[in-house]
């Protein structure tokens, strides 16, 4: 290694094993640099962006559609509860309807 340490006093001072101070090395003397890989963990969204700008057009254009509304219209893979968490993920909130219901007994 560089300096005159090795490869297991590297990994001490580091607090890492000397395996991945050895495939950090290896990757340094093959590209000259190093840089590291991208964390792409997580679930992967079942809808793209594309569709779900789709989705908050429809909703400009007629506020009063619902959630299953739009799930059918689209035609899209995830409940109603995933959608709604995209959506306010997306600044998006709604507004509950009062029900029939509850009018009738606002009315007796």
């Amino acid at each position: 290694m560089q300096k005159g340490k090795n490869t297991k006093e590297i990994a001490e001072w580091l607090l890492v094993s000397t395996r991945t101070v050895e495939r950090i090395w290896q990757k340094y003397k093959k590209q000259g640099y190093y840089e590291p890989e991208p964390l792409n963990c997580g679930r992967k969204p079942l809808v793209n962006t594309t569709t779900m700008d789709k989705v908050v057009e429809k909703i400009q254009e007629q506020p009063d559609i619902t959630l299953q509304e739009l799930i059918d219209t689209f035609k899209l893979p995830i409940s109603q509860s995933a959608l709604c968490r995209r959506l306010r993920k997306l600044g998006l909130t709604f507004e509950k309807r009062i029900s029939i219901q509850t009018n009738k007994k606002l009315q007796k």
